[in-house]
């Protein structure tokens, strides 16, 4: 299996794949379609320089392994190409807030000469991902977002209310937040779930570190490897250790589940800035001065933990404040 992988005409189109498709592994037995976006936002490069190695490791896991076996098909995507190339979070707006059903059907309906760069993204990513259900014929299809902060001191996965995406993200052994997709809207998270698709959908975002820590990489490997034995696509003997305990001992002293309690948004002009020096899980006090904007600072509503403060000119998210169970105990 090579990286890259297009199919000749007999098979299915040929649609843009050569850039989009990172890689391709279909196993010899049957299972989920497990579909890992890397770059959705094009500063932050780690989830496809991991899947990147990660399919490498795969072609060469059978030579070294022989009892291995991989059931279902895992396919690799990039996210958004051209901020990629310009290594800035997006073009014209953010991808990750475009997955709605309204804006697939626009998009998909419009002339491609009246859509911006983000609409184009959209278009074909969702033209390869429903090619490739369509190849395939999942029973179960599994989407794994890759993403990371601008901020250190943290990873976590982001789970919908599905049970099976909390399970998928405790399996990541690090923090996993709910009621976060309550705070944005239109992500990959949104779109891809029993609604939308045919077969079973369950999706999770996990976001490995700061943008340019090279353990970044690691970590988003050690996360589709455990997401792949989660789900049955490789054998529980087959993954090693080491795996586990990178992700372990970077989530040490952090809480297993946490949930929302606010999201500050950032409009057009508000000129927000945040205070520096905030890390990912760092406790704060209601009142404090997180940041200030046009209106002057910008307080904290209430007890409980920092989450991806935003140190870069794009973004509509200025900060998340959520709060674990046993944080209740700790004020």
């Amino acid at each position: 299996m090579l990286a890259g992988i297009c199919y000749d005409s007999n098979e299915r189109p040929n649609y843009m794949q050569i850039d989009r498709i990172i890689g391709r592994f279909e196993g010899k037995e049957k299972g989920p379609l497990l579909i890992v976006l890397g770059g959705m936002h094009g500063n932050e490069p780690a989830g496809v320089k991991a899947m990147e190695l990660l399919f490498k490791m795969i072609e060469v896991e059978p030579i070294t392994n022989p009892s291995f076996t991989f059931h279902g098909c895992l396919f690799g995507l990039r996210g958004n190409l051209k901020a990629m190339q310009k290594k800035v979070r997006f073009i014209h707006k953010d991808l990750n807030r475009q997955w709605t059903r309204e804006n697939i059907q626009r998009i998909k309906n419009a002339p491609l000469g009246q859509l911006d760069s983000e609409d184009v993204e959209l278009l074909e990513l969702i033209t390869v991902i429903e090619e490739e259900i369509e190849h395939y014929q999942p029973t179960k299809i599994v989407l794994l977002d890759l993403h990371t902060t601008t901020a250190f001191g943290g990873i976590f996965s982001i789970a919908t209310n599905d049970p099976k995406s909390v399970e998928m993200g405790i399996e990541f052994h690090a923090p996993v937040i709910k009621g976060l997709l309550n705070g944005v809207n239109g992500t990959s998270l949104h779109y891809f779930n029993n609604n939308n698709f045919a077969v079973e959908t369950i999706a999770v975002c996990f976001e490995s570190g700061q943008h340019d820590e090279e353990l970044s990489i690691n970590r988003a490997i050690a996360a589709i490897i455990n997401c792949m034995r989660t789900i049955g696509c490789v054998k529980a003997n087959d993954v090693e250790n080491r795996h586990d305990q990178l992700l372990i001992e970077f989530s040490k002293h952090l809480p297993t589940v946490a949930e929302l309690v606010m999201c500050h948004s950032i409009a057009e002009g508000d000129d927000f800035v945040m205070k520096p020096g905030y890390k990912n899980f760092q406790k704060i006090k209601k009142g404090e001065v997180l940041a200030h904007d046009k209106n002057g600072a910008i307080h904290a509503q209430a007890d409980g933990r920092i989450l991806m403060p935003l140190y870069q000119k794009q973004g509509d998210d200025g900060f998340f404040l959520i709060r674990a169970a046993e944080d209740y105990f700790a004020y």
